[in-house]
């Protein structure tokens, strides 16, 4: 069970920020005893991937702080997230020593497909929460809605590895605010005037 909180609480991290979750496992695994990647998925903390996981994450934190830009942002991260969250799925086959399980190396397909369902979801989720934001703050709110999801995702990242009980909570405080921010889209995409009520006097 801790093997798919870890999973999914990294796959979660990266619907949000790709590169997040991706850098925390993979400097963990390159410089800490804490996470050991699978023999496929060792690459990942070759110095290399880190060094272009690091620019790919300045990158993506400006673009996702300016207004329409980071519409633009994230449809092209539509592909990118789910993948990243494959793979990170894929890489808690290294924290099968808590619980003994090796589920993640005797099916490692359901992990990368698992990850990347959700990690899509939670990208939906913030694709679709960012243009309310926008609209109803003036582009004023994008960016620090956007910060804040950096930060959710560099705790959710440290959760799963770390705590991965208190994924669910995370998990769920997530879905709590994409509900809210719904919420208010409907209302606005509501008229505002009562039916047949008269039109206003100048």
């Amino acid at each position: 069970m801790l093997v798919a909180l870890t999973g999914i609480g990294l796959s979660a991290a990266a619907g949000l920020n790709a590169y997040v979750p991706f850098l925390v496992v993979a400097l963990l695994a390159r410089l800490t005893d804490v996470v050991h990647l699978p023999e496929a998925l060792t690459w990942m903390e070759s110095w290399w991937a880190i060094g272009v996981g690091a620019v790919l994450l300045l990158t993506d934190v400006v673009l996702d702080k300016v207004p329409l830009v980071d519409t633009v942002n994230d449809a092209v991260q539509t592909v990118i997230r789910p993948a990243t969250g494959g793979v990170v799925f894929a890489a808690t086959a290294a924290a099968e020593d808590l619980e003994g399980s090796t589920w993640v190396q005797d099916h490692p397909w359901v992990a990368v497909v698992v990850g990347v369902v959700v990690a899509a979801l939670v990208h939906a989720g913030k694709a679709t929460a960012r243009p309310v934001v926008n609209a109803t703050t003036g582009g004023v709110g994008g960016p620090v809605v956007s910060t804040v999801e950096d930060g959710v995702s560099v705790g959710l990242s440290l959760v799963a590895v770390f705590l991965p009980v208190l994924v669910v909570v995370v998990l769920g405080l997530l879905v709590a605010a994409f509900v809210v921010v719904l919420r208010r889209r409907r209302r606005r995409a509501q008229p505002t005037g009562r039916p047949g009520s008269p039109p206003a006097v100048p």
